[in-house]
């Protein structure tokens, strides 16, 4: 305990000095009070596996590269927090395989539908800001998008849709037809357009559409409620969706290199991984609708659209910090209000999902995310044990792959009696 305390004086002293020269340094001219720069210069706090690396986690070590060897999964990063402090940090495998480059808990991961978590945190920043309720009409003449080319619509119904409906998926759609996010060819010719199409494209070709329940009836899986979301708030902030994720959400905890992510090979970013989608997976039409077939991974996927409902990046130790800063426990401070955290994880009703994460089970949250190329389950468990766990590649068993990681991950935990009494956050600080 004694470390622990030196470590702690030390990093309040490092962050007491870093303040008193943010303050009068000229940084501030660009921060400015509301703390939204154009375009961070610095980076997240990149914790390097070398901390992890001790015979106290053999236990884990071992599970990791036994599930990986049965699913042939490339590449994986974890972190895992215990009462509020990171407690381990480590890449696996491969972040490229063509280049021998090893996975560190920094590299950066498409993270599928975890991208909704991120989106819910900045709808739950605008009502806690009186500039949003969750009980606002979406559409019509006294909703938020009461404006071209969201006010025209076939079905009067979609004028009962709250932001609320679409955050837990009962915005009145269902998949019967397939996943519009996904439909990109039947959309454009619809719509008498090229390709790509945009959000905005398949926001109208779905207006256009009778609703398949009552709004607030049920709930029903909807990536496209997310992609109206971004449109919410890019409304009621006056800024651009992931302008206004980074500024208000991440910025404020020290995130810096989440980002929406690109589609293709030449988009990678820096940092971020390389996807594998299983051997023999079959090849698709390209979204952008040119000729030769693509990797669903790899073009077939159009990943900055999905946006709000699946197209950020992060890493395992961003995305551990987020979940701590919405998790409703005192260490460390949330982003949020305990209200906030408390209505998103808790359903209106017997079988509605609860907001931004995909369950809630015995006091167990959880948030899962798929896509060719990308496996990622993110869990806070009622016993102050939370984990991230981001894959860099797919397998034939698409999101039920989530409960095996599910498994593995407790077992790992389980057989682990000791965990540090240490916080990486603190040690990779007193480092840099």
């Amino acid at each position: 305990m004694h470390f622990k305390y030196q470590v702690i004086v030390l990093f309040i002293g490092l962050t007491v000095g870093m303040a008193g020269k943010y303050i009068t340094g000229p940084s501030i001219q660009t921060f400015g009070t509301d703390f939204t720069p154009p375009a961070p210069i610095t980076s997240s706090l990149r914790i390097s596996g070398k901390f992890t690396n001790s015979s106290d986690f053999s236990l884990i070590d071992q599970e990791m590269n036994r599930f990986m060897r049965q699913w042939e999964l490339t590449g994986a990063s974890v972190a895992i927090a215990k009462d509020g402090e990171m407690v381990f940090a480590k890449g696996y495998g491969l972040a490229d395989a063509e280049n021998e480059v090893a996975v560190e808990p920094y590299h950066l991961f498409r993270v599928a539908s975890i991208s909704k978590l991120i989106t819910t945190t900045g709808i739950m920043k605008l009502v806690e800001e009186g500039k949003l309720s969750l009980n606002d009409k979406v559409f019509g003449d006294n909703g938020i998008l009461n404006f071209a080319p969201y006010d025209n619509y076939r079905d009067r119904k979609v004028e009962n849709i709250e932001v609320l409906h679409l955050l837990n998926h009962s915005g009145g759609w269902t998949n019967r037809w397939g996943d519009p996010m996904f439909m990109p060819t039947i959309i454009a010719r619809k719509l008498g357009k090229e390709l790509p199409v945009s959000d905005e494209d398949i926001i109208t070709f779905m207006l256009d559409k009778r609703l398949h329940y009552a709004p607030g009836t049920m709930s029903s899986y909807s990536n496209l409620g997310y992609a109206i979301l971004s449109k919410v708030i890019e409304r009621a902030s006056g800024q651009d969706y992931e302008d206004y994720i980074q500024s208000k959400v991440l910025y404020p905890l020290g995130i810096f290199d989440m980002q929406l992510g690109g589609s293709y090979l030449k988009d990678r970013k820096e940092l971020e991984v390389k996807y594998y989608e299983p051997i023999n997976s079959i090849l698709i039409s390209d979204h952008t609708g040119k000729e030769e077939l693509v990797p669903r991974s790899y073009g077939g996927n159009d990943i900055h659209t999905l946006g709000a409902a699946g197209g950020w990046i992060a890493s395992a130790t961003d995305l551990m910090r987020l979940m701590l800063a919405i998790d409703g426990q005192p260490y460390p401070a949330d982003i949020i209000s305990s209200e906030s955290v408390e209505l998103m994880t808790t359903p209106v009703g017997r079988g509605f999902h609860p907001l931004g994460w995909r369950g809630v089970r015995r006091g167990e949250r959880y948030r899962t995310g798929t896509l060719a190329g990308s496996s990622v389950l993110m869990v806070n468990r009622e016993d102050g044990i939370s984990y991230v766990i981001l894959f860099n590649s797919s397998t034939w068993k698409g999101p039920m792959l989530a409960n095996d990681i599910r498994s593995m991950m407790h077992r790992s935990i389980s057989r682990t009696s000791e965990w540090p009494d240490y916080d990486l956050f603190e040690l990779a600080v007193l480092e840099d």
